[in-house]
């Protein structure tokens, strides 16, 4: 939302505000029920959006000036997020803390975001998800089941993300392992006598390796925000990016979008240590052996090229016995991951039947 526009997406019958119904190309007013669809991109803007940007020029700051934009955001005073509002919101609850934020004047000029995975869960599927997985978690205190089964709705996010693709060409040296067996003989004890057997022993011969290995990267994926723990947000992978659509405002309606708060270089240079740990697979691979010691990988980068996307999330932040949850779930796939509370009561319950049970297994052992 630029600061000098703020998107509104009035009914067409009755003036209320629509909002983007997930799993549909439609925007619902819920006052009235009309239905309002939303435009299809044509081919030329799907080349546009899903399109790579140079990465060197993004890291100078020299994208073309459409690619960038000034967004009118608010930083949470607790966690830090940079949430951006929709439509006429302009107050709620931080989606990833609970705490109360009111929409504000700041602006931060950043790159835009390109295209965004649209909603395919509504609400109540992804609170179905998230009750199931709660309902899962043995140990979980039933108190809070029960409030995020029933409590507050949960808040649509569109999360960003930063995707980047490389080329890339690595030279190493390590050593090769190679698996060999020598005999020899042992004593061991067999009904109180000593006998001599002979038995395998493994070793591994070390061969000097080197060479050369390559890479083509294609939309790495990399959080671009630090309001979300990385396990969380990594646990709801894999995404289907092929569901990528041009951005547009109307996808937003009725949902809040969070603008990036790890830059540009920050995130290229997580994508190449995700790419390192790919490349380490492929070098033990190509030294090959039964075992592998690398020693060195020098990787050189080239065709680097980036696009900043958003991924829909529904998010629960819930305060439990002075303690705040937090639970994302998928809002593509349904997958859910979050902080795992447990019940002291519950656990202590599981500690007693379980010495009950070993109590009555070495009783009845003992009298049989």
């Amino acid at each position: 939302m630029s600061a000098d526009q703020e998107h509104r997406w009035p009914c067409d019958s009755c003036g209320a505000d629509l909002r983007f119904a997930p799993g549909q190309t439609e925007l619902v007013c819920d006052h009235c029920g009309n239905v309002q669809q939303i435009p299809q991109a044509a081919q030329s803007g799907m080349t546009t959006a899903l399109g790579e940007l140079d990465l060197a020029r993004g890291l100078r700051d020299d994208l073309p000036q459409a690619s960038m934009e000034t967004p009118q955001t608010t930083p949470c005073p607790n966690c830090g997020a940079l949430v951006a509002f929709s439509g006429a919101q302009h107050a709620a609850q931080c989606p990833f803390c609970a705490t109360p934020v009111v929409i504000g004047t700041g602006t931060n000029r950043q790159i835009k975001p390109q295209a965004l995975v649209p909603f395919q869960l509504d609400e109540r599927k992804a609170r179905d998800a998230m009750g199931k997985w709660l309902g899962a978690l043995w140990f979980a205190p039933n108190g809070l089941v029960e409030y995020a089964r029933k409590g507050r709705a949960l808040s649509g996010i569109y999360v960003p993300y930063w995707t980047f693709d490389a080329a890339t060409r690595s030279a190493y040296s390590g050593q090769r392992g190679v698996y060999y067996y020598e005999t020899r003989t042992v004593n061991v004890q067999v009904n109180g006598k000593t006998e001599r057997r002979q038995e395998q022993v493994r070793k591994t011969r070390w061969y000097p390796a080197s060479g050369q290995v390559a890479r083509q990267f294609d939309d790495v994926l990399v959080l671009a925000s630090q309001s979300l723990p990385r396990g969380y947000t990594e646990g709801l992978e894999p995404w289907d990016l092929t569901a990528l659509q041009p951005y547009r405002p109307d996808y937003l309606a009725g949902f809040i979008a969070e603008g990036y708060t790890i830059g540009l270089g920050d995130g290229n240079s997580i994508a190449h240590d995700k790419m390192a740990q790919v490349i380490a697979q492929d070098v033990r691979r190509d030294i090959g052996g039964d075992e592998q010691r690398i020693s060195h990988i020098d990787t050189d980068h080239s065709q680097e090229t980036f696009k900043h996307i958003l991924l829909p999330i529904w998010m629960a932040a819930y305060k439990y016995n002075s303690k705040t949850y937090r639970f994302v779930v998928n809002g593509q796939t349904g997958k859910v991951q979050g902080e795992r509370p447990y019940s002291a009561w519950k656990i202590a319950f599981a500690v007693v039947v379980a010495a009950i049970v070993v109590g009555a297994i070495v009783y009845l052992n003992q009298h049989q």
